[in-house]
């Protein structure tokens, strides 16, 4: 099985490679890896000791965030180095202000490259989150005498280690990681039902980063001026699914100020030509007085969306009708507001609970949520009230996951 594994590594080089030449996403991660080496090379020395971070993407870049500063905190004198597979983590971090001392790419499970790679330093801690598995990866920095764990892991019935030929991937993680906290009790028994019995439930950091949002300074200029008195609902990551709901509750709901914050900046010019009647936050300084008669803001800047979110009295979160999945809904929960979204949240446990605390709701279409969110702004209705407390008290309490991995860690 080790062998086809291998087998299978080389065959995604040569897909990812082939696709590069169509898909610009693939282009930049190929030509990303070819510098990983380089990256490592000149940020580390061979004695240098390294806390390692990996991360898919950007949502398991922010989930393993609150770990790695703590990290941080308690050993000072070590580097950090943080490795995305995703170019949608890495283009979101490496322009960002963050603790890492090295930012790159991580280079594809292939054993000689990964050990010339881990080769350049010495790994005191790794981890990764969520469920991203190298199996090399992970035998060499065992080799190495390395402390792997995985944090806010997440078992579901789907995946390969409960198939009939997934003995072999099962086998790699009980003998190469050291302890997986995970992001729920189901998660933690699906893996000790098939001998991982190094587990235990420590929640989900995801929630202790978006508690700390409450206390910091969340102004955002010209928000204020534009929502005035009435209710304001932010779509956040819109796909086309949101923007038509928008498109219904601003039709059916003309007193109600919508912002909609893009998944994809690219997507804005189509976005404009179905809200003719919108304004981009970008124009706002050069008509600041003129926001007040326009019912939609569309957001042209990154970094703005938590903050937006402390403004709103709902949050239509976009993915849920996609594909692609659902994305960050705490985000908006942990500043009490109620969230709407689609039916598509399967590796989202965080989206299950929130809707059985009736701090959210879910649909499976377009048009039921959007009369369900005319109806509820009628009349000042008790329910929004009632959603907003609940999403707010879903958040806070929830355990401090990040203290609970840094015990077992330090222990």
């Amino acid at each position: 099985m080790k062998f086809l594994y291998n087998i299978s590594i080389q065959l995604l080089i040569f897909g990812m490679k082939l696709g590069a030449i169509f898909n610009e996403k693939l282009k930049k991660g190929i030509a990303g890896r070819k510098k990983s080496l380089n990256i490592v090379q000149n940020a580390f020395s061979k004695k240098d000791k390294i806390i390692w971070m990996h991360a898919a993407s950007l949502g398991e870049y922010e989930q393993g965030l609150p770990v790695l500063e703590k990290l941080k905190e308690n050993f000072a004198d070590h580097k950090i180095l943080i490795t995305f597979f995703s170019p949608s983590g890495y283009e979101n971090v490496i322009h960002k202000k963050n603790i890492a001392d090295a930012i790159c790419y991580l280079p594809f499970d292939s054993k000689k490259k990964l050990q010339e790679f881990a080769n350049q330093f010495q790994t005191e801690i790794f981890f990764t989150v969520k469920y991203e598995y190298w199996y090399n990866l992970l035998a060499i920095l065992k080799k190495k005498g390395t402390k792997i764990y995985v944090i806010s892991a997440l078992f579901y019935p789907k995946q390969v280690f409960f198939k009939k030929y997934g003995s072999f991937f099962t086998a790699q993680l009980q003998q190469n990681v050291d302890w997986f906290f995970h992001q729920t009790k189901e998660s933690c028994e699906l893996a000790k039902s098939i001998g991982i019995e190094q587990s235990s439930v420590s929640g989900d950091t995801r929630f202790d980063r978006v508690k700390h949002f409450q206390a910091r300074d969340n102004f955002v200029e010209f928000i204020k001026e534009f929502k005035q008195d009435k209710k304001l609902i932010v779509f956040g990551s819109s796909w086309e699914a949101e923007e038509k709901i928008a498109d219904i509750v601003a039709k059916n709901s003309p007193e109600t100020k919508i912002i909609i914050a893009v998944h994809d900046l690219k997507r804005i010019p189509n976005i404009l030509k179905k809200f003719p009647e919108a304004v981009l936050y970008s124009q706002i300084c050069e008509n600041q007085s003129a926001i007040i008669h326009h019912q939609l803001l569309i957001i042209d800047s990154i970094g703005l969306l938590s903050k937006l979110y402390s403004y709103a009295d709902l949050a239509v979160i976009g993915g849920g009708f996609h594909s692609a999945g659902l994305h960050n809904i705490l985000e908006a929960a942990t500043f009490g507001v109620p969230t709407i979204f689609g039916n598509k949240f399967k590796k989202n446990p965080e989206a299950d609970g929130l809707i059985l605390a009736n701090g959210a709701k879910s649909f499976d279409n377009e048009n039921d949520a959007a009369y369900f969110i005319v109806e509820l702004f009628k009349d000042e209705k008790p329910e929004l009230r009632k959603m907003s407390e609940n999403a707010r008290s879903f958040i806070d309490n929830q355990p401090n996951a990040t203290e609970i991995i840094l015990q077992k860690i330090l222990s």
